[in-house]
């Protein structure tokens, strides 16, 4: 079996490749631009496969410009032409929009043609439907529709290319909105729904969660994780005698707008929206007898994409960083009918996974990942960029985060964890985006290895500019049960205390030498607040932070400075093994990393939060108080399972941890 695939180093294209490369034999030959060979050649080296041929060639030339030679060389001998090369982009011109999605067509096919090849998959889109009315099934095409885009327009041209003038065998898929990867959350490009996220971000930011804003019934979407889109090309592909045929690759269950803005706003932590006015009230009452022109489904849509709308969304939601055109044709007017497809794929395991299920990975990978608010910052870059930036915990969590936000902003990361292969895909990612950072691989609790990694990096590297003090340990475990295990206490300190100052004092020759550096150091809201069952844990950050505050006053005079950052519960993997946590309210890694960008750029002497705050009141001015209270909870929060030595987690009592969770947010219970 060998396979043709254009749009390999794409989206959709990158997904599909995995899968062939993970369930079919024989080689995957991959057309890609000289220019894109390096981006090409990192993927391959990720799949660690010798079975992609990259071939150099263009959409926009005829064959795809591929060298005749090679195309005499395969003729007769490649089974599956996919297509995959196209603008995914409501925002794009006419001009593009043909060049790449009606054009790049044409020269694809006439390269299978020329090929001779055995099937010539298209992927369409259901934008091909335009704007139809009422159900569009997979036999469906030409149904007189309106057209109102050019993004839409070429999708329905590329088509109808495919069924009109193919002469090899071809199966054409229409995908619908395609978000990203339901079981990582990974995306390479702002899209659909996500334009959407920079606006719930700030909402997050401004308002509380609880607060619920007004909405407006949008009518409904429809959204499919790539991977589903990825798992079913390849299955119907290799179906025998489905060739001629169409597969709707969407949701077979409409989705409303506001109930997918809404999910996403749950996962952010936003608040959300509410429609007091929606279908219910005009398809039935007085406002059903409304022509469908006058009812206000279809009066926000005209506004909508009226010039006028554009004009005031364009002002208004646009400085958001969603686009008018977007926000135009967010809704569909038609309901996608995928009985065949669903048929086609009935005893694969492949099928759409419901969005509430992966709403909070996806906006965990945006958060992480492509939110580029560190990069618009202007007071970021000027702080960070050329800067060099240890960060110890790098590989995962916080410190990952950290690392691909401070890159954004120019700085040079520089990257430290026991795990290489992690610190690695994390520079990877950094230098697909243009950045650039280093790797040094130390187990920070050993403090000859310490030494050596500064030994390094200070004859390595040109400067050290901030030390980001994020690596650590967390036990949580009451005394009652420490009794016979000491180590506990040791092994905290060694790597949150011992391994931390063996760093630093490490790096501070270098940062003396240049008259200027920075400390930051990830402590805990347990210093401020002494929760019970964490002694070893916040003893180890509270040592931490009286050894910053003593050697400020030292070094103040050589231009180092320090950072504490008593940091709420944040949903890393350190804290995945306590199940309790799975249901309290957490601060994402994300966030977290935009507080360690802050003291980067700010460089106060704390960052703390509110409850933090009262927290370290409560204990100076009522202690015994603020005892007793603590004393309750600790009561209330069991022992885990894992710290009794039992396997499972106790259920009791639930309903008084969730609330005591919700009232003292972000402490460690």
């Amino acid at each position: 079996m060998s396979y043709f695939v254009t749009g390999a180093t794409g989206f959709i294209g990158r997904f599909l490749v995995e899968e062939l490369l993970d369930h079919r034999e024989g080689d995957i030959h991959v057309l890609v631009r000289e220019g894109s060979l390096p981006r090409l050649q990192r993927m391959i080296d990720r799949w660690e496969t010798t079975r992609v041929v990259p071939v150099l060639g263009d959409l926009s030339q005829d064959r795809l410009g591929v060298d005749p030679e090679w195309v005499a060389a395969h003729r007769g001998s490649v089974d599956h032409v996919f297509h995959l090369a196209a603008i995914y982009d409501m925002t794009a011109d006419d001009a593009t929009n043909d060049a790449m999605n009606v054009d790049g067509t044409r020269h694809a096919l006439a390269l299978a043609e020329e090929l001779d090849a055995g099937c010539f998959h298209q992927v369409s889109s259901v934008a091909a439907a335009g704007d139809h009315r009422g159900a569009f099934d997979e036999t469906m095409f030409a149904e007189g529709q309106h057209l109102p885009s050019p993004y839409h327009r070429t999708k329905y041209e590329s088509e109808r290319i495919v069924r009109e003038e193919a002469t090899v065998p071809w199966r054409v898929y229409r995908p619908s909105i395609v978000i990203g990867d339901s079981q990582t959350g990974a995306i390479d490009k702002i899209d659909g729904p996500y334009y959407f996220f920079p606006a719930m971000k700030q909402l997050r930011e401004r308002l509380p969660a609880w607060l619920p804003l007004l909405g407006a019934d949008l009518g409904d979407t429809n959204v499919v994780p790539v991977d589903y889109v990825a798992k079913a090309m390849d299955h119907l592909a290799h179906l025998p005698d489905r060739d001629g045929e169409a597969f709707h690759l969407v949701n077979p269950e409409p989705q409303p707008v506001v109930e997918m803005i809404n999910l996403f706003c749950a996962a952010a932590g936003a608040p959300r929206f509410a429609t007091p006015v929606d279908r219910t009230h005009t398809h039935a009452g007085p406002l059903a007898l409304l022509p469908r022109a006058l009812r206000p489904l279809e009066l926000v849509s005209s506004v909508v994409r009226s010039a006028p709308g554009q004009l005031v969304l364009d002002q208004t939601l646009g400085r958001l960083g969603v686009p008018a055109e977007v926000l135009a044709h967010t809704r569909f007017t038609a309901t996608f009918d995928s009985r065949r497809t669903e048929k086609a794929l009935a005893g694969s395991g492949i099928d759409v996974p419901d969005l509430e299920s992966y709403a909070r990975t996806l906006w965990s990978y945006w958060e992480e990942h492509l939110d580029t608010s560190t990069a618009r910052d202007a007071a970021a870059r000027a702080a960070l960029q050329g800067k060099y930036v240890v960060i110890t915990g790098a590989s995962s969590g916080i410190g990952q985060v950290t690392a691909l936000k401070v890159a954004q902003a120019g700085g040079i990361p520089v990257l430290v964890a026991r795990g290489k292969d992690k610190l690695e895909a994390t520079r990877a990612a950094i230098e697909d985006r243009g950045g650039t950072a280093y790797v040094f691989a130390c187990d920070l609790s050993d403090l000859e290895a310490i030494d050596r990694l500064c030994e390094q990096i200070t004859t390595e590297l040109p400067a050290v500019d901030f030390v980001v003090n994020n690596a650590g340990r967390s036990i949580r475990r009451s005394l009652k049960l420490s009794q016979d295990r000491f180590h506990d206490f040791e092994r905290t300190m060694q790597l949150n205390y011992f391994g931390a100052i063996r760093l630093v004092m490490g790096l501070v020759p270098a940062m003396r030498e240049q008259h200027r550096g920075h400390v930051v150091n990830v402590s805990s809201i347990g210093v401020q607040t002494n929760p019970p069952r964490f002694s070893a844990y916040v003893a180890s950050k509270a040592a931490l932070d009286s050894w910053s505050n003593v050697v400020a006053s030292e070094l103040v005079g050589d231009g180092i400075s320090f950072t504490s950052i008593h940091m709420p519960l944040v949903r890393t993997p350190m804290i995945a093994p306590t199940k309790l946590y799975d249901k309290f309210p957490t601060i994402s890694p994300a966030q977290a990393a935009d507080l360690v960008v802050k003291a980067l750029v700010e460089r106060p002497h704390e960052i703390n939060t509110l409850l933090g705050n009262a927290g370290a009141v409560a204990h100076t001015v009522a202690p015994k108080t603020a005892f007793r209270i603590l004393n309750m909870a600790y009561h209330v929060f069991p022992d885990s399972a894992a710290a009794r030595g039992q396997e499972g987690a106790s259920g009791t009592r639930e309903s008084e941890q969730i609330m005591l969770a919700r009232v003292f947010r972000g402490v460690h219970w």
